[in-house]
């Protein structure tokens, strides 16, 4: 067996690039750590003449990714071009049937191809790695299929989108609006190409579908995540929700129940002082919870140059110690379909309602709030403005979907203006 394992990089944005500086870097570290040379056989990326601030001389070049996938002097083929389609798709498909094995920061393909990207790779004894695709450089991956592979999981939760968290956090601690903050964000380079993919609650339900995967021994179904951006959250949730002591976070959960999988991404009020309630900026958080080990919590930088080459390097790593685990900690063919089930455990949800300063409007409203089962915990009206009156509810622990029969409901009253915005409140 040979001394060294050389790698092949397609994509060389900003993780491709912190990449290749661990690697020169940090030979010697590697080494002692690996007990193997790992150096870097070839690069791809859409341009070649474009100034990385990198020398890439030393490196063969290939203008197609599956060229580089498939060479004969590539050991592992490193996927960091992203897209859950077109040449990320080929190139990897590519270098398992050429028995390469594999690492890549694509949550996207994962969540829609992963479960017969395991099945190429167990079928020609390759192996998939991916730590970079969930939660940057915190190992979140390791710690499920590892550290915690003898428990039980029994619900896995937390903030993954640090540019949502970042948005969120800014709109308390400057008072912006959420468009605000949203420029600010975008400006900062934070947001993708399309930013829905972000704000939208997409970004992070892919990496939500993959936990669940692992967690729970299921075929990745992101087709099962319920989603919900942070667009309708304003500068009054904000507040409102500081006022009651808590405050408004991007929150993925994933749980079996007697009912099938839960999965869902969407804003909720969590309390301040909590772990979650806590975290501030582009940071991420993930929170697992084992019937052994009880609950872990992990926290870190969730994007950037350095923790997610740190996560690439650190499946490199594994597969130069021999480390050989099934894709999503298990044998392909075992992972099951699981039945995906809407949110069904009751909770307190908060509501924001627009009333038309008409008389009754408020009986109205707790009519058909009580028709939908829907008990009112406590409710405050804030001034008005002549013609609408903001109210905002706190109901008893109930379910999403009596919610969403109240708010149905509410548009046959009359008295409701607009999209009323219903937030789940979590206890953590």
């Amino acid at each position: 067996m040979s001394d060294t394992l050389r790698l092949g990089i397609a994509g060389l944005g900003t993780v491709g690039v912190g990449v290749i500086r661990i690697v020169e870097k940090q030979a010697a570290l590697l080494a002692q750590r690996t007990g193997k040379t790992i150096v870097i056989s070839a690069v791809s990326a859409r341009s070649k003449d474009k100034d990385r601030g990198v020398d890439l001389s030393g490196y063969a070049w290939e203008d197609d990714p599956v060229a580089l996938a498939t060479r004969d002097d590539v050991d592992v083929y490193v996927e960091l071009m992203g897209g859950e389609n077109g040449p990320a798709k080929a190139s990897i498909e590519a270098a398992i049937a050429a028995g390469k094995d594999v690492v890549t920061a694509n949550k996207a393909l994962l969540a829609h191809h992963g479960q017969s990207i395991a099945e190429q790779a167990e079928a020609n004894g390759c192996v998939v790695r991916y730590e970079a695709a969930v939660a940057g450089g915190i190992p979140v991956i390791k710690a499920l299929t590892e550290g915690l592979a003898a428990n039980g999981v029994t619900r896995v939760m937390g903030v993954m989108n640090g540019t949502c968290n970042y948005i969120l956090t800014r709109m308390e601690d400057a008072g912006l609006s959420y468009e605000e903050a949203f420029a600010e964000a975008d400006g900062l380079g934070y947001l993708e190409a399309d930013p829905n993919l972000d704000v939208g609650g997409i970004d992070a339900g892919h990496k939500l579908s993959i936990l669940s995967a692992i967690a729970f021994g299921t075929q990745v179904d992101f087709d099962g995540v319920e989603l919900e951006g942070i667009g309708a959250i304003t500068i009054e949730d904000i507040r409102n929700a500081a006022d009651m002591g808590y405050k408004i976070k991007l929150l993925g959960v994933t749980q079996m129940t007697g009912r099938g999988l839960e999965q869902r991404m969407s804003p909720c009020l969590v309390p301040a002082t909590s772990p979650l309630g806590q975290l501030v900026g582009g940071t991420n958080m993930v929170v697992l919870e084992g019937d052994a080990v009880g609950q872990i919590v992990l926290r870190g930088a969730g994007a950037g140059e350095g923790p997610t080459a740190s996560a690439v390097m650190g499946d490199v790593c594994d597969i130069a110690r021999g480390l050989r685990l099934p894709t999503f900690g298990q044998p392909a063919n075992t992972l099951r379909c699981a039945k995906s089930a809407r949110a069904a455990i009751p909770a307190p949800y908060y509501l924001r309602l627009s009333l038309l300063d008409k008389p009754g409007a408020m009986a109205k409203v707790a009519s058909v709030l009580g028709d939908a089962g829907v008990s009112i915990h406590r409710m405050r009206q804030h001034d008005h403005d002549g013609t609408h009156a903001p109210v905002v509810i706190v109901t008893h622990k109930t379910t999403r979907q009596a919610v969403d029969q109240a708010i149905e409901g509410f548009a046959a009253t009359g008295v409701v203006s607009g999209v009323p915005v219903a937030l789940r409140i979590e206890q953590v």
